[in-house]
């Protein structure tokens, strides 16, 4: 009996213990309950909170507006329009091309359409959407939309983009657009605008688009909305609109730009037309040029390697990126460097016997026997080589050096775009540092200098602009495209160059010596064929510079290559007494100036007071009889005047050489 108690006492004694240790667990358990609980809903509600938030509500980066540009007188050269676009993102696919033919039996994918995503593709691995059709129609959209729940990673987005009407039109002045690529992004990472790029694929590649880039992008918005666990959007919480980038109002007349750039047909070149009085650019040309329009997009490898690969370079920005010598161009500079600095006077005399020697040199004229009695007009009238072999062998050149930096020979001038290379204006420094074998220059060197042939190496922006200083009688303003930029909000806009950059000080008697000169290149000179029958004053100068060393023998132009003839250039400036328009042209491998540039600067300058006349009596027009005012033919972006249009439709350094110049 006592052992059946020991036991039943045994049996309960363990049933206890049993028991109070699985109460201990059970206790334990709810206390780790409720400690994680704690640590979920107390110490951690703050992130879990914003997980919650950040599954149920969506924050949508919505891209600004880009700014327009226009022309001088309010003619809209690059715009936006939103359409459809369909993207991909590769991340969330088997097979990239298996979806492609899958869209392809939806819509109409063109052979175009599948090179330039593979393009994309190979640049932007880890893009997470990228573009494979664009500018759907209603139709398109609406099919895609409705086999869309099959096509994992594909997605249809309305978009913003970049329309230039007038095609190849002023390409090289307006550039382009194109996708952000990876060293843009850390580039604007590192510059702390990330936030103003939210739900923006594209930025300026070239041109204005590029220069201006921080005027014309805008500030990125977002709206928050409300998701179902589909992520559809169910309501939206609140929105921070997007601020549309600043209007650009650019100094060239698009009438004036299709002229001169009808003017070269097929030649290679470039011309810049300069407003002296302001350094407003009035035409800006590159030949050949290229569509932008292939850029929006995302040019597609064949149209890149028809560009890039061209012999004749259309891409080149010329008048900025071409640099070449200057030949006799440089003349009317050299002159008004004699006279200030006090080796020559208007009125002394050289008897040009139609060559120069210096030791064993000899430099001949392009005049076989000479001008004659040459005076410093008339030495820029015939374009007398003699006078400025002898000129140049006097003079210091470093001195020299710094004369002409006044007219930005030699450097940047500071145009409003990028890519400007500062060109080759000699000095002893720069010879030793770039022909450490030869390292003196020489007084045979500087002889060829003289007619700006040797190692002179300039561009045609430079040219234009020495020449708009001179035309200004030394009052220097830094050349701009870009004239007026505008709040699209308040329309208040600002001018970019106001006042002028600097002024030289130049004796007047001088600069009527110079320009005496040119008038006289225009009336009995190298010019005077071209310019017969003008009905403006105009001062020029014709220009032919070599591109290849002569050894012995005469050149002879129909003997050449194409590729190896003389450049040919013309500057000039009208009215002669009060210049409106200074410009420079210049013809690849054109030949003689007179032959090939002077004709169309001839057609510049004559259609350019062709469209003031006009533009003048359309003012005149306008006004009220009695008002006693004119309307301005465009003073902003937004509310001007605009003159007739119907005319246009939207749509190498050489080596440095010695011979003679004309």
């Amino acid at each position: 009996m006592r052992a059946q108690l020991r036991n039943h006492d045994q049996e309960l004694f363990f049933f206890q213990r049993r028991l109070f240790v699985a109460a201990i667990v059970i206790l334990s358990c709810f206390a780790l309950l409720v400690g994680r609980f704690f640590y979920l809903q107390v110490i951690r509600n703050a992130h879990f909170t914003t997980l919650s938030e950040s599954n149920r509500i969506d924050v949508q980066p919505e891209a600004p507006n880009r700014g327009i540009v226009t022309d001088r007188n309010g003619v809209v050269l690059a715009s936006n329009y939103s359409a459809y676009t369909v993207e991909l993102n590769p991340q969330q696919m088997v097979s990239v091309d298996a979806t492609i033919e899958e869209i392809a039996k939806i819509v109409e994918v063109s052979p175009r359409d599948r090179r330039r995503f593979k393009k994309l593709l190979d640049e932007f691995r880890s893009a997470e959407s990228l573009p494979l059709k664009s500018r759907l129609t209603d139709e398109e959209v609406a099919r895609l939309a409705a086999n869309r729940f099959r096509l994992p990673g594909v997605e249809i987005k309305a978009r913003l983009f970049r329309q230039y009407p007038f095609g190849e039109l002023a390409s090289h002045v307006i550039g382009y657009i194109g996708r952000i690529s990876p060293n843009e992004k850390t580039r604007i990472e590192q510059q702390g605008l990330t936030a103003e790029y939210k739900g923006s694929d594209y930025i300026g590649k070239a041109g204005i688009e590029l220069s201006y880039e921080r005027e014309l992008h805008g500030v990125a918005g977002a709206t928050e909305v409300e998701v179902d666990a589909s992520r559809r959007v169910i309501r939206t919480l609140s929105r921070k609109p997007s601020i549309a980038g600043n209007n650009l109002q650019l100094s060239i007349d698009i009438r004036l730009q299709k002229i001169a750039e009808d003017a070269f047909g097929a030649k290679r070149g470039a011309m810049v037309a300069i407003e002296p009085a302001t350094g407003d650019i009035l035409a800006y040309v590159s030949r050949p040029g290229y569509d932008p329009n292939l850029f929006v997009d995302g040019i597609d490898p064949q149209s890149w390697d028809l560009l890039n690969n061209s012999p004749d370079k259309p891409m080149l920005n010329r008048p900025i990126q071409g640099g070449y010598p200057p030949g006799s161009t440089y003349k009317p500079f050299m002159a008004l460097m004699a006279l200030e600095m006090g080796v020559r006077t208007s009125a002394q005399t050289i008897s040009d016997p139609g060559f120069f020697r210096l030791g064993g040199g000899y430099w001949r004229d392009d005049k076989a026997g000479g001008h004659g009695l040459v005076d410093l007009p008339k030495s820029i009238a015939v374009s007398c080589d003699t006078y400025y072999y002898l000129l140049a062998a006097e003079l210091d050149v470093d001195e020299w050096s710094g004369f002409m930096r006044q007219f930005s020979f030699g450097q940047k001038t500071g145009l409003d775009i990028s890519g400007e290379l500062p060109g080759i204006l000699p000095t002893r420094e720069w010879k030793a540092r770039r022909f450490p074998k030869d390292p003196k220059l020489h007084v045979g060197d500087q002889v060829s200098l003289g007619i700006g042939q040797g190692f002179n190496t300039f561009t045609p922006m430079q040219l234009a602009n020495a020449t708009a200083i001179l035309a200004n009688r030394g009052v220097a303003f830094k050349p701009h495209l870009v004239k007026r930029i505008e709040d699209p909000t308040t329309r208040q806009s600002r001018l970019t160059q106001p006042t002028p950059a600097y002024s030289i000080a130049l004796k007047d008697a001088h600069i009527d010596a110079v320009k005496k000169g040119m008038a006289g290149v225009v009336t009995e000179g190298t010019g005077a064929a071209v310019f017969r029958g003008a009905n403006y004053t105009s001062g020029g100068k014709t220009g032919t510079a070599q591109v290849f060393g002569l050894r012995g023998g005469e050149y002879v132009e129909s003997q050449v290559s194409e590729r190896l003839r003389d450049h040919a250039w013309y500057i000039v400036f009208a009215p002669l007494d009060a210049p409106k328009i200074a410009l420079a042209v210049f013809v690849e491998n054109g030949g003689f100036g007179a032959k090939s540039a002077a004709p169309i600067a001839r057609k510049v300058l004559d259609s350019f007071f062709e469209l003031q006349s006009a533009d003048a009596k359309a003012v005149a027009a306008a006004t009220p009889v009695g008002s006693g005012a004119g309307l301005a033919v465009a003073t902003s972006i937004s509310g001007a005047a605009k003159p007739n249009v119907a005319a246009v439709s939207p749509v190498a350094t050489t080596n440095p050489v010695t011979g003679a110049a004309r």
